[in-house]
């Protein structure tokens, strides 16, 4: 049993709480967060980012999705803590499970600050709560501390619009609603609104900081006491600037504020809730900020290009792994023009690590490439004018015929994403139905959404857009850009995964559908052309004319040449 488990027990006796919630966010409902909030990680030695722990004086429980169920079944064994697969049968939710565990005089504890605003409502209505406490920093003798980056503007260059122009929008919504004043707390819509970046998360350029935005003024509390402004205040006084709202209404999305911050603002407002407008303002790409990121994803792609080449030619006559080979397409990615960092941790899972969906090789696990199977790499970049997140699944040496018949299946539920043509309306759902067919016509299906928003310098995941079985609450339209990434993944044996980014555009008629941004070769090795119809043998060779017509110009003569020939048409 883990230390920090015991040690978090005792918090809880000396302080009377019969359970205690660990989510895996911070302050401001971060998916991806700075090492100062990765409280869950300490406490279960789980590292994935999406989970969440309840920890009772007899239990301990982590539940997390499908992306990282034999991740966390590994990381957790001889913790104390057992693993529970959100969404599979007979699994209970956290609620659920509560319910089970604790009655009406039962004390529930967690950290107000990290824990949003429609959750917290439901557990007080349970349970006595506690959410004053950060038991976990009691515990955490050499927590890290958050270091402030520098804030900075982007340029009208790649962003398209000024902060004013965005502010103005904003306001015009916020009169729509009714609302007085807005708070937002997203850090990716702030960033976003104001045209400034940071890097107070790792590979996400966002800074810490809350807005207010009124009718007539706005405030933005940062972190960083080194960025000034005239509506700059300092980050923590956004609590007592909303206790001192006395009357009027504010727009906030309960979902995403914390449940201290919506009480704090419920004491003296009214309160109106709702999806922040900046979410969906956002998610619709300009003609700058498309310019851009088409620019930024061609030389991505001369940088994938770059690596592949380099794991084909030298593999097994120089010793690689999983951890060298991420290292090396991470040298090559920042050897292109602006590119400033990676947009997440590479994942390169060699063999049967391919299978686990989200796997991060340490020094305990990472595997020597050998002259044969898959390396799936899932990987991205930050660049000046754009952020990239491009999946390949790559062929080392002699594939087996399971191995074949798996990448083709996949490449034809990418396919069937790419070339959709879809009316109004269509939800991330439907499209995800659509996808998710050739595979199922063989048996076999992937535990992960299809796909999901991606920002313009900022979050490698945004929404509200997604495709997934639950995404219904919003349609797709021209200017959005989705991730397209069916895969399959076959617990020790290997996995396949294929992602572009998809830029969403206006065909006419009514109808809409995707461009790729893309441009990276597929595995031709891999794929059985007997098994692709007509239609979809002629989208792969247009998608590869594209690919060596992108990519050419920015490769050396060797790698053009290799280049053509991984570009090759196919037939039958």
């Amino acid at each position: 049993m883990r230390k920090q488990l015991t040690d978090l027990r005792e918090k809880m006796q000396e302080n009377h709480i019969d359970a205690y919630l660990i989510p895996t966010t911070d302050f401001h409902g971060s998916e991806y967060v700075n090492d100062y909030f990765k409280c869950r990680k300490f406490v279960s030695g789980f590292t994935g980012s999406a989970g969440t722990l309840v920890v009772t004086l007899d239990e301990a429980w982590l539940w997390t999705d499908g992306r990282y169920f034999l991740q966390a079944r590994d990381q957790l064994e001889g913790s104390g803590i057992g693993l529970m697969r959100s969404g599979q049968p007979g699994v209970p939710s956290i609620s659920e499970y509560l319910q089970q565990k604790l009655d009406s005089d039962s004390c529930l504890g967690f950290d107000g600050r990290v824990v949003d605003w429609n959750f917290g409502h439901e557990l007080e209505e349970q349970y006595h709560l506690r959410f004053d406490r950060d038991l976990v920093d009691e515990i955490w003798p050499d927590r890290p501390q958050i270091q402030p980056s520098a804030i900075y503007p982007l340029p009208l260059s790649v962003t398209g619009e000024s902060a004013e122009d965005k502010l103005a929008r904003l306001r015009r919504a916020m009169k729509e609603k009714g609302a007085d004043h807005h708070l937002i707390t997203k850090l990716e819509e702030i960033a976003w609104l104001y045209n400034l970046r940071g890097d107070d998360v790792e590979h996400t350029p966002v800074f810490f900081a809350f807005a207010l935005i009124s009718q007539d003024s706005d405030r933005l509390y940062v972190l960083d006491s080194r960025y000034k402004g005239d509506n700059v205040r300092p980050y923590l006084q956004i609590f007592d600037d909303l206790k001192a709202l006395k009357g009027g209404s504010i727009l906030l999305d309960r979902s995403v504020a914390s449940y201290a911050l919506v009480q704090v603002a419920a004491e003296g407002s009214r309160i109106i809730d709702g999806e922040n407008p900046v979410s969906l303002m956002k998610s619709f790409k300009n003609e700058t900020e498309i310019r851009s990121t088409k620019n930024a994803h061609i030389r991505d792609g001369a940088a994938m290009v770059q690596f592949i080449r380099w794991l084909k030619e030298n593999i097994g006559k120089e010793t690689m792994t999983e951890i060298s080979a991420s290292d090396h397409l991470e040298q090559l990615r920042r050897r292109q023009e602006g590119c400033f960092d990676i947009s997440f941790d590479t994942i390169s899972g060699y063999g049967e690590h391919g299978a686990v969906i989200h796997y991060f090789a340490t020094e305990e696990t990472n595997k020597t490439l050998e002259p044969e199977g898959f390396l799936l790499v899932d990987s991205g970049g930050q660049y000046e004018d754009g952020t990239t997140d491009i999946t390949r699944t790559i062929a080392l040496g002699p594939l087996t015929e399971e191995m074949k018949e798996d990448y083709t299946a996949v490449l034809r539920c990418h396919i069937a994403l790419a070339t959709a043509v879809f009316a109004e309306g269509t939800t991330g759902a439907q499209l995800d139905a659509l996808t998710r067919k050739p595979l199922q016509e063989l048996g076999l299906d992937y535990n992960h959404g299809t796909g999901h928003g991606v920002g313009h310098i900022l979050s490698v995941h945004e929404g509200p857009q997604v495709i997934n079985p639950k995404g219904d609450h919003h349609a797709f339209y021209p200017g959005q850009i989705t991730s397209d990434e069916p895969g399959v993944y076959l617990e020790g044996k290997f996995g396949v995964r294929l992602e572009n980014e998809l830029l969403c555009v206006d065909k006419g008629d009514g109808r809409f559908g995707f461009e790729p941004l893309t441009f990276c070769p597929w595995e031709l090795s891999a794929i059985l052309t007997d098994r692709l119809t007509d239609e979809e043998i002629q989208w792969v060779n247009d998608y590869h004319a594209a690919v060596y017509e992108k990519l050419a110009p920015l490769l050396s003569e060797d790698t053009r040449s290799w280049l053509r020939e991984e570009t090759r048409p196919i037939q039958k």
